[in-house]
């Protein structure tokens, strides 16, 4: 499984609970989540173009097929 297995998984997750408490860890992963999306949308954009932009020129390849 690489350089983590479960047992290590497991102990990270038990410390995250304890550090941030269990009602913040859904937050934690949402904006995690959003911002690796955003990320992505960013590599896609390419260095002269807006994010936003690359989004809407992809949606618009995609209604055209």
């Amino acid at each position: 499984m690489g350089p983590f297995g479960v047992p290590e998984l497991l102990i990270i997750l038990l410390i995250l609970v304890i550090i941030f408490g269990a009602s913040k860890l859904p937050q934690l992963g949402r904006g995690l989540g959003e911002g690796i999306s955003n990320f992505k949308k960013g590599l896609k954009a390419g260095p002269g173009e807006d994010a936003s932009e690359a989004d809407e020129n992809n949606q618009a390849s995609n209604t055209s097929n």
